[in-house]
């Protein structure tokens, strides 16, 4: 039993370091303010080189914080494809590594994503899934500049910041609490960009006369038709630099 014991021990240690930096890295900080400071300790804890956190609903991810312009532009890039690893750990719930984005089978299952994501010098993928075991309610996306593993440790700390932000994200006030009217958006002022891409979503409903599934697929392919990302579209859209017609 003793080396079992002193196994968990060591996990326990590590669990208490990594809660302990967590706490310092939000200390004082706003509630706007925690999920980009959260991915901030995520890359000093872990091996990785940036991070960033979105919420998924209505199809379309909401990014709510980075720690750099790059995480940043590469979380755009899958919620413009609508593809990815953080898609898939969405989807299924589980976290979703990948690896290699440079050969193998990661390219194979997200051959436009990698392109795309090593052309921006991310190599490596790891994306963990925000919720409960039975709802996803987004994703802690980390990404590395080389390719390679996380090991046991750093996936156990990788989870356990994910844990933290779910915490986090659902203590964040929401839109009963803070008296706005639209209340279909629980969290407040932290995705104003994004309430574009739905505007822009409805005016292309409009245009087109489709439902909001063929809306969002519409924007997405005419952004990276284009080369830009939905959100960029969507300004265009909603500025009226860009309609729809139909064929």
């Amino acid at each position: 039993m003793r080396p079992k014991d002193g196994h968990r021990d060591e996990r326990g240690r590590e669990r208490t370091g990594a809660a302990e930096a967590i706490a310092d890295g939000v200390r004082g900080v706003g509630p706007s303010e925690i999920p980009a400071r959260l991915c901030d300790v995520a890359v000093e804890l872990l091996p990785v080189t940036g991070a960033s956190v979105s919420l998924h609903s209505d199809g379309m991810p909401v990014q709510l914080g980075a720690s750099s312009a790059q995480a940043a532009y590469v979380t755009e890039i899958q919620a413009t494809l609508g593809d990815g690893p953080c898609q898939s750990a969405a989807q299924s719930g589980v976290p979703v590594l990948a690896c290699d984005l440079t050969a193998g089978r990661d390219v194979l299952r997200w051959p436009v994503f990698a392109q795309q994501a090593t052309a921006a010098g991310v190599r490596a993928v790891y994306s963990m899934p925000l919720g409960s075991d039975t709802v996803c309610v987004g994703t802690l996306d980390l990404y590395c500049d080389t390719p390679g593993d996380l090991n046991g440790r750093d996936l156990r700390t990788a989870r356990l910041v994910a844990a933290m932000m779910t915490v986090a994200l659902m203590a964040l006030p929401r839109a009963e609490e803070t008296g706005d009217p639209g209340g279909e958006r629980w969290l407040s002022g932290l995705a104003t960009d994004h309430d574009q891409v739905y505007q822009a979503a409805g005016m292309i409903m409009a245009q087109l006369g489709v439902g909001t599934d063929e809306a969002l697929a519409r924007l997405r392919a005419h952004a990276f038709a284009g080369g830009s990302t939905a959100l960029d579209v969507a300004r265009d859209v909603v500025e009226h630099r860009v309609r729809f017609d139909r064929d």
